[in-house]
């Protein structure tokens, strides 16, 4: 089954909406804001029922993510009491999708998937680095902070992540001359939440515009 690209979305709305279809500021820059802000909303909702990460074909990978070392200040963990390396993901990364939680991060492992990595915060990690067993801890951590990746005492120069992104992440993934244009891309949001979210975008329209209601589109939108 084809998967629902962002352009897909777009067209479905306007469909919806053939009132407004002319009308020059209705963009699909400005569909598809209204699309993802309902989307990251529906997101947040399900991630709070243990939804979200379970979902595969909602996640990307990034299967070479550069590293390079920074001093303990700026990954929030000055009082470490130890000569602690930290490493960092080189580049911001691309801005994941907000669940319940934080950032809808699945996995961040080592390129070839055989080692995963612990999320924790930097208070905690100095909390566990300071116990007296911590010698013994063979687990390796990492934290989101300021859209970066933060990791101490990884000697690994590079590392895979597995998330759910709201930004194009083809800067990461090819070569600037294979890249899809973003209208192209799928839009990574399980397929059960696509109708909600299309039913919503429309409603939002139908206010924007001041048009009555059509009861025959939301039965549409919610029974796609």
């Amino acid at each position: 089954m084809a998967r629902l690209t962002i352009g897909d979305a777009i067209s479905r709305v306007r469909n919806q909406i053939k009132a407004v279809r002319q009308d020059a500021f209705l963009t699909d820059r400005f569909l598809y804001s209204l699309l993802l802000k309902h989307a990251k909303l529906l997101i947040k909702r399900e991630d709070g029922r243990n939804k979200m990460l379970s979902f595969s074909s909602a996640i990307q990978s990034i299967d070479h993510v550069e590293l390079v070392e920074v001093d303990k200040i700026e990954a929030s963990c000055a009082r470490i009491n130890s000569y602690c390396k930290i490493k960092r993901t080189k580049d911001k990364l691309p801005v994941f999708m907000q669940g319940y939680y934080g950032p809808l991060i699945r996995a961040i492992t080592s390129l070839d998937g055989s080692e995963k990595l612990q999320q924790t915060l930097p208070t905690k990690y100095i909390e566990i680095s300071n116990s007296k067993n911590f010698k013994y801890n063979k687990t390796k951590y990492f934290w989101f902070l300021n859209e970066y990746l933060y990791f101490p005492d990884l000697d690994w120069d590079a590392v895979r992540i597995e998330g759910m992104f709201e930004d194009d992440i083809s800067m990461f993934t090819c070569a600037e001359d294979q890249c899809i244009m973003r209208i192209y891309q799928n839009l990574n949001v399980p397929d059960y939440l696509h109708a909600e979210m299309e039913a919503l975008t429309v409603k939002d329209l139908l206010v924007m515009y001041q048009i009555p209601a059509d009861h025959s589109i939301d039965k549409q939108s919610l029974t796609r």
